[in-house]
């Protein structure tokens, strides 16, 4: 099999490259310098030229509170851009693997999203990556995978675990909010279950790569404390009041990962299973 993989260059994309180059597989790897998704002729012609049999598409404008006031920006890349691959991918055959995010929902509440619940996102972030699921299931409905995935961290780019390693070092305490509930998801899993949706050719529509269990802001840094041996009491819980941004952040971010099952996989494991694992490959942030 040949595999592309467009936004190459950050946390899951280069999750995903390295993933498949361990397991040998042919993998034309991407940054969003080397392919602009929302570029025709240069979609088609990477497409075209190599040929894939799978596309993963990790690239997505992620600056959640700088959509607010450039939506139309973070349409271009989170939906006109999805929509041109999926269209490119039905032209020469291709199967797409697209990322999307919790923020599809309301965040409103009190029981896990299934994967076919009802959608309301209540940011313009939000509603440009519902608009790209919607692209890519309405081009390519039994060739197109749609995986919502939330609070990722890894070994690469920004993320709160990376934070907080960092916060560790430099500060006596820190206050975290203790009231946004959802489930902290190691990057690398969720790579591992994109590369085992491309392998199943019957694999499609919508599929929730987030850890399992569930936690807040708040618990995931005492565990990240504990982890590294410091003390956990160091981490002061506060209410959202401390941090007011431009966009609303989902008080419920839970998923349900019901969908996993169809297609002979089991669930992604606990949030503190993986984050055990993952914590001694995760430098602090710079």
């Amino acid at each position: 099999m040949k595999w592309l993989v467009t936004g190459a260059g950050g946390m899951l994309g280069r999750e995903v490259v390295d993933l498949l180059a361990a397991q040998g597989a042919k993998v034309d790897a991407r940054t969003r310098r080397e392919l602009d998704i929302t570029d025709p002729a240069q979609v088609r012609l990477a497409i075209k030229t190599i040929a894939p049999d799978v596309v993963v598409n990790c690239a997505a404008w992620t600056a959640v509170d700088d959509a607010e006031s450039r939506e139309a920006e973070a349409l271009r890349v989170n939906a006109d851009g999805p929509q041109l691959l999926a269209e490119t991918c039905r032209a020469y055959g291709a199967r797409l693997l697209h990322v999307s995010t919790d923020y599809v929902f309301p965040g409103d509440a009190t029981v896990p999203y299934a994967e076919d619940a009802p959608t309301g996102p209540r940011t313009a972030y939000g509603r440009t990556k519902l608009a790209g699921e919607e692209a890519v299931l309405s081009v390519l409905p039994d060739r197109a995978a749609v995986v919502r995935t939330a609070w990722l961290y890894g070994a690469h780019g920004p993320s709160f675990v990376r934070t907080m390693l960092r916060l560790e070092r430099e500060r006596d305490t820190v206050d975290v909010v203790n009231y946004q509930v959802g489930q902290p998801t190691w990057a690398r899993d969720v790579a591992d279950r994109l590369v085992s949706l491309g392998t199943r050719p019957d694999a499609a529509g919508v599929f929730h790569g987030t850890s399992s269990g569930q936690a807040t802001w708040y618990d995931l840094a005492r565990e990240v404390f504990r982890l590294v041996g410091a003390d956990p009491s160091r981490v002061r819980p506060t209410d959202s009041t401390a941090y007011v941004r431009p966009a609303p952040r989902p008080a419920f971010s839970v998923l349900g990962q019901g969908r996993w099952a169809e297609v002979g996989l089991e669930p992604l494991r606990d949030w503190g299973a993986a984050l055990s694992a993952a914590i001694l490959g995760i430098r602090p942030s710079a």
